[in-house]
């Protein structure tokens, strides 16, 4: 699939759009593999979280994920702001959650598990409500298209959301270490399956 396919009035403002969307989306990716980076050359600064660096995996398969496939949105035949507002919102969650994961410093705990718990109703609020805000994008870009993920789509997504839920409320290590790898292993699964082309 090729730039044409997007209709030749609309294609010049679905450009514009993307540019702000790629800006943003690559601050997180930034964010992320900085983070993963400084993990690498201070191991021993802070100590190092299994599920923190699960939920790290997830968080840059989800943006990566988000960038190739908003190239549907050149489908879009009619842009309003409403929509490019809400496409910038949508890509904003992604930096949120970011930052979440690697804050500047973690002087005030002791480590990314303390940190992570510490913080763990702002992540999973944000991470459900991102993921909350997926289900409205892939609507966007139509109904045919919400239809071809199957039912499997909005069941995972409502159970996303009920285990955040639970996460943000327990500090259960093997709870939210379950969480952080199943979350991974179906997004690389979902990903496989569905993201391969663009057509």
């Amino acid at each position: 699939m090729t730039q044409s396919v997007a209709l030749p009035g609309n294609l010049d403002l679905y450009l514009h759009v993307r540019v702000l969307i790629a800006l943003i989306l690559g601050l997180s990716v930034t964010r992320l593999v900085s983070g993963i980076a400084a993990l690498v050359q201070h191991p021993g600064r802070y100590p190092i979280w299994p599920v923190h660096l699960g939920w790290v995996a997830w968080a840059l398969l989800n943006v990566v994920t988000f960038w190739w496939w908003e190239f549907r949105l050149s489908h879009i035949q009619q842009w309003t702001y409403g929509l490019y507002f809400f496409v910038c919102v949508y890509a904003s969650m992604y930096y949120f959650l970011s930052v979440l994961l690697f804050p500047q410093d973690l002087d005030e705990y002791n480590g990314y598990e303390d940190y992570f718990l510490s913080r763990r109703r702002w992540f999973f609020g944000f991470a459900a409500l991102t993921e909350s805000l997926d289900v409205v994008d892939t609507w966007i870009k139509g109904e045919a298209h919400l239809r071809s993920l199957g039912l499997e789509y909005l069941i995972a997504t409502g159970a996303f959301v009920l285990l955040s839920a639970a996460a943000a409320r327990t500090r259960n290590p093997k709870f939210h270490m379950l969480f952080a790898l199943s979350a991974v292993v179906y997004e690389i699964s979902f990903s496989i399956r569905h993201f391969g082309t663009l057509d």
